[in-house]
């Protein structure tokens, strides 16, 4: 069933909370300060990253699940669209390293998955988080050069790859 996205905008505001992402589209990237460990424990520095060509940035409540692994598989069957767009895609949640690299092998993953469990790059993005447990909302960031070209503050776990592109394709 195809959830409507004004009902995702909804939702997201219910059920997460924290403040609304404060980026707007021509914003440079957030500033992380810190290096951040992807799913094979390499630091990884999303400043640097996020300075040159286009990097998608996606953030999903938790590894291995339902919506999520929907989300990460899109992205893997994609990846040779995604490529010759120019296109470097980081996975980020609030899951440990382990969690992370068995969601990485489980579905064949070659994009980083962040472990952010400080919530050092979720909180530098805005991206509220739910009240109990501190999973992050599912939300997506693109940039080009250090800026912000495209969000979906509500994206779709299928729908995001196809979102990213047409907006790099309104863009040229």
């Amino acid at each position: 069933m195809r959830i409507p996205h004004w009902l995702r905008i909804a939702l997201s505001w219910l059920l997460y909370s924290g403040s609304a992402c404060a980026l707007e589209i021509g914003d440079a990237a957030p500033k992380i300060g810190k290096l951040i460990p992807d799913q094979a424990n390499r630091m990884q520095d999303l400043d640097e990253i996020l300075r040159t060509g286009h990097t998608l940035v996606y953030f999903y409540p938790k590894a291995d699940t339902p919506g999520c692994t929907k989300q990460g598989c899109s992205v893997r069957d994609n990846t040779d669209r995604l490529a010759a767009a120019g296109v470097q895609v980081i996975g980020v949640s609030a899951d440990t390293v382990q969690a992370q690299a068995a969601f990485a092998d489980k579905f064949s993953f070659a994009f980083a998955l962040l472990a952010d469990r400080e919530k050092a790059v979720i909180s530098a993005f805005g991206v509220p988080t739910a009240p109990v447990l501190g999973l992050p909302a599912r939300q997506a960031f693109l940039f080009s050069d250090g800026k912000l070209m495209w969000m979906n503050k509500a994206v779709s776990p299928s729908e995001m790859v196809d979102e990213v592109l047409a907006a790099l394709a309104e863009k040229n």
